[in-house]
């Protein structure tokens, strides 16, 4: 894997880039960019790439069958579209979790299937099957172009872990598009600073979570318990934040541009903001393409409740095959239901964030889990493990080395509102100071860029958590 992601920063990017910018046309650029995605899946997915273009071609056909139905036949193949796509990604994904349940609860042993789960399926088969909706919808005309629609979903970039895109938001840049000096340099700049947050930050914080994850949740103690989650919530944010960055800065240099994945969603101060900031593709989507079809809160309190239920329990269950992910959900379906009757907006400011990050970051513990047993031990431990003994101390000064303690303090400074403060402040100053700041930005992408190659060569990659998902 380490290999991996530097033949990809040495050889792979720069030859995709140089030979697609090479391109006279717009319809050379999009075939570099399809044949460069489709090898860039088979290194990871040999077999697999035929699933995601069969995955492709199948929606290409009905939406252009949804495009000439009317009526009850145009229903009818959007209806089978999403069965189609449902039922790909639940047998991919969920076969081995429907098993093991009905053998738990049912006491049978029915062998559990043993089917590999796909690269990056749950963000492919949504970003296709609203493409379908949308044209059902008629927000996008079918597209009669294979190639077009290849191309949406299978755009490496994006294609693994996101962000969600939705076809009419780049119909236009993928039939038409220039990347400018500026989009390539602020592309690149982009880029650097998500592998910065993925290499530097969020694989020192991986390292921390997964030491204390694997330990006995009922000898961690309460400081080895606590530090587990926060090292994770802080994983977690920049791991997927940063893939984001990647994703989009990488895009811009191809000259397109995805919508903002993240907005600081530790700087919140509910649960019901951080849903605002936090994967706002997956939340955008939710939306719109269930929590709207089903009611929204059209039909009353009862039914608008009942429907962020089923949202949330779909949310977690589209993380993964597992209960874990699912009572995630559930819990912050709750608590935003909960948060409808109690005022939280009118805590202090500081009281209101406290209450959000310690949440988010307990319910990030049983996110994190293998099983609810664990996650539920952890928890306890962090509120009654304060029997501190030299067993329970030992796995955290082990890990509170120098280096994680400033990839920490990097971490807690980034992850709020100070950048955005910043940045909100750079604006308002002169052309020289902004000019100034840019090159300053640009120096330091490239020293970023070396020191994350260095780290890289050293052996210190983890994978991007929402790879697997």
């Amino acid at each position: 894997m380490v290999f991996s992601s530097l033949v990809f920063l040495c050889a792979f990017l720069p030859v995709c880039f140089l030979l697609e910018k090479a391109m006279p046309t717009i319809r050379l650029k999009n075939a570099v960019l399809i044949v460069a995605s489709l090898l860039f899946y088979a290194y990871g997915e040999p077999v697999l790439v035929l699933l995601m273009i069969a995955s492709t071609l199948m929606n290409y056909v009905l939406g252009l069958m949804v495009g000439r139905g009317n009526g009850p036949s145009k229903k009818a193949w959007l209806v089978l579209a999403v069965v189609i796509n449902l039922g790909m990604l639940g047998v991919f994904k969920y076969a081995g979790m429907v098993v093991s349940t009905v053998n738990a609860i049912a006491g049978s042993s029915i062998p559990q299937p043993n089917i590999p789960l796909p690269l990056g399926i749950s963000f492919y088969t949504f970003q296709a099957l609203s493409y379908v909706i949308d044209v059902y919808r008629k927000d996008v005309e079918p597209q009669r172009n294979y190639a077009h629609v290849l191309l949406y979903v299978s755009f490496f970039p994006q294609l693994i872990a996101g962000p969600i895109v939705k076809y009419h938001d780049i119909e236009q840049e993928i039939s038409n598009r220039q990347a400018t000096s500026a989009d390539v340099g602020e592309g690149f700049r982009r880029f650097c600073l998500g592998l910065s947050k993925k290499v530097l930050i969020a694989n020192t914080m991986a390292q921390t979570a997964d030491s204390l994850f694997a330990l006995e949740p009922s000898g961690m103690g309460a400081p080895g318990a606590w530090l587990a989650g926060f090292a994770y919530f802080m994983q977690i944010y920049f791991d997927f934040s940063g893939y984001s960055d990647m994703a989009i800065g990488l895009g811009r240099a191809f000259g397109f541009h995805f919508k903002e994945n993240f907005d600081h969603p530790y700087a919140s101060t509910s649960i019901k903001e951080f849903w605002r900031r936090w994967h706002i593709s997956l939340s955008t989507w939710l939306r719109e393409y269930l929590y709207f079809p089903l009611g929204g809160n059209r039909k009353g309190p009862g039914r608008a409740a009942l429907n962020r239920i089923i949202v949330f329990f779909l949310c977690g269950l589209w993380h993964g095959a597992n209960w874990t992910f699912v009572v995630w959900g559930l819990c912050h379906g709750i608590l935003l239901l909960l948060e409808n009757v109690v005022p939280i907006r009118k805590l202090p400011r500081a009281l209101g964030h406290a209450y959000t990050v310690l949440l988010v970051m307990i319910t990030f513990v049983i996110f994190r889990c293998d099983t609810l047993a664990q996650s539920f031990g952890i928890i306890a431990a962090m509120f009654t493990g304060w029997n501190i003994s030299t067993a329970t101390l030992i796995p955290v000064v082990e890990q509170l080395t120098p280096y994680f303690i400033c990839m920490f303090v990097f971490a807690v400074l980034l992850c709020g509102s100070l950048p955005a403060r910043i940045e909100g402040i750079l604006a308002k100053k002169g052309d020289a100071v902004q000019k100034k700041a840019g090159i300053a930005c640009y120096v330091a992408s490239i020293a970023l860029l070396f020191v994350c190659m260095m780290s890289l060569s050293a052996g210190t990659y983890n994978p991007f958590i929402y790879f697997r998902f």
